[in-house]
């Protein structure tokens, strides 16, 4: 365990079959070993849009919210230490003119267990979910402010969603399939602007980015970015930039702001 501050993390969540893929679950692990240890972990995924906040119920079953993969992945498990003090301090957290609702059976989405599942295979860190309550991006931030001071508590705050996910654009489903246009384009923009730690640039992407909307037609994988940006300290931007390329012609580009 630790109390030194932990940093905040955007990662590239994948999808099941991220966990047999030896390059990028390799560099999730890797990124996990170079980090401190957390003494939890609060995720917000892309896979949870629902407002007032709600927070996940420790040991209750995944949530398997996919469709068309390998039975296999159906059947997995992570089993991860109660949360519940974590909740409830998040909870306090909160304004009261935003009412935290604790819901009492949702678990783990598959943005958060497949990437953690690679990251902390132990299962052994308690790991509490958030969701996502909106995507206009000032409120993500203010949000992700409130939840800074958990980092000086040893808690890992992540993000959890994909830079770019034109889903109903692809035309080919290969994990090595080459970038369209539309990824690439966003991916580097996005890409330069976080190497200059703009924030408003990346906040004003309707507006600005390449690619849209078929980078984003819809934008919940994109937004988790800014609870991270949020949670971090104008020191800490712009951060590292620790994962890049593309799986199945989307970017995983992941971020680590110290």
């Amino acid at each position: 365990m630790t109390s030194a501050r932990l940093p905040a993390l955007y990662l590239g969540h994948g999808a099941p079959p991220l966990l047999d893929d030896p390059l990028w679950s390799g560099q999730l692990a890797s990124w996990a070993q170079d980090l401190p240890r957390p003494k939890a972990i609060l995720i917000v995924s892309a896979h949870w849009e629902s407002a007032p906040v709600c927070l996940s119920a420790s040991r209750a079953p995944l949530v398997y919210d996919f469709g068309g993969f390998d039975p296999k992945y159906y059947a997995m498990t992570y089993e991860t230490p109660d949360a519940t003090a974590l909740a409830h301090q998040v909870a306090a957290m909160m304004p009261s003119s935003e009412p935290v609702h604790q819901h009492a059976s949702r678990g783990l989405d598959h943005g958060a267990w497949v990437p953690l599942s690679i990251m902390y295979p132990e299962a052994d860190v308690p790991v509490l979910q958030i969701s996502l309550p909106t995507h206009d991006p000032v409120r993500l931030l203010a949000l992700g402010e409130r939840l800074r001071p958990l980092r000086d508590e040893g808690v890992l705050i992540v993000g959890s969603g994909f830079l770019t996910h034109g889903l109903p654009f692809l035309t080919s489903w290969q994990i090595d399939a080459a970038a369209p246009g539309w990824s690439s384009e966003f991916d580097a923009w996005a890409g330069e602007a976080l190497a200059r730690g703009d924030v408003d640039e990346l906040a004003d992407y309707r507006a600005k980015a390449p690619g849209m909307p078929y980078a984003h037609p819809t934008v919940e994988h994109y937004s988790p970015l800014f609870v991270t940006l949020g949670a971090a300290t104008a020191a800490d931007v712009p951060g590292e930039q620790v994962i890049d390329g593309f799986w199945m012609g989307l970017s995983k580009r992941s971020l680590q702001v110290a």
